[in-house]
């Protein structure tokens, strides 16, 4: 009877060291569980510094959009009758002049971009942070996207009219719109170059910013900050 006991306390001593010693070991890592709200703070910050690295590529002239092939801004899709006109009519450069100031008026406004969208990012409102960060590659711009669109480009539309003016995108236009509106029987057209604009920037900056989440999730050289690294670097991330 005493050997029983005495089995059973030392197997119950040796089970409470072994538990004790993971606690320990767990503590002394620093490997607590994650918090839904420390998930939720990484997903904004990622997010956050997605943006401002994707300013700086928005915003370079004549790469930020246009030698970049996807973000690339063409003739206004309900004007494009109006560009095959004019080329007719000898207007190729001018043609070309437009398409270029088009886009650096999309370059332009993407400079004050990040205030506009780390507000965004800040006032978004986020139940599961772990189901976006156990989600797809994008799933935080995904998200971000969804639920902040309509607002970013009424916000950022006064953002590109003051960009299109510094750029004089209206003197790239002029020419090419007056020459088509003197040809007779034509449909005369005006398009919102403003909105156009607006909405093309917005999308293009959501794609710089989805391929920044990508990187931080599968580079540790781009978690810049210890909450990113321990968010993004949780087995909770890890798919």
């Amino acid at each position: 009877m005493k050997k029983i006991a005495l089995t059973i306390a030392s197997s119950f001593i040796l089970f409470s060291c072994a538990e004790m010693e993971g606690v320990m070991k767990e503590m002394g890592s620093g490997e607590t569980p994650l918090t839904n709200e420390e998930v939720i703070k990484g997903l904004k910050q990622a997010l956050e510094v997605g943006t401002n690295n994707s300013v700086k590529l928005a915003s370079k002239p004549e790469e930020g959009f246009y030698k970049n092939a996807r973000l690339f801004i063409p003739f206004p899709p309900e004007a494009i009758k109006v560009k095959n006109k004019v080329e007719e009519l000898g207007m190729q450069k001018q043609v070309e002049k437009f398409v270029l100031t088009l886009n650096r008026a999309a370059e332009e406004a993407a400079l004050e971009a990040a205030p506009i969208f780390v507000n965004a990012i800040t006032q978004m409102s986020i139940a599961d942070g772990f189901a976006i960060l156990k989600g797809n590659d994008n799933a935080a711009t995904m998200y971000l996207k969804d639920k902040t669109t309509n607002d970013l480009i009424k916000v950022f539309r006064p953002v590109v009219e003051r960009a299109i003016n510094k750029v004089e995108l209206t003197k790239a236009w002029d020419p090419i719109v007056s020459t088509y509106n003197k040809i007779p029987l034509v449909e005369k057209v005006n398009p919102d170059l403003a909105e156009y604009i607006t909405g093309k920037a917005v999308a293009g900056m959501f794609i710089l910013i989805e391929d920044e989440e990508r990187l931080i999730r599968k580079d540790p050289m781009a978690r810049v900050t210890d909450l990113l690294k321990r968010v993004f670097g949780s087995k909770e991330a890890q798919k």
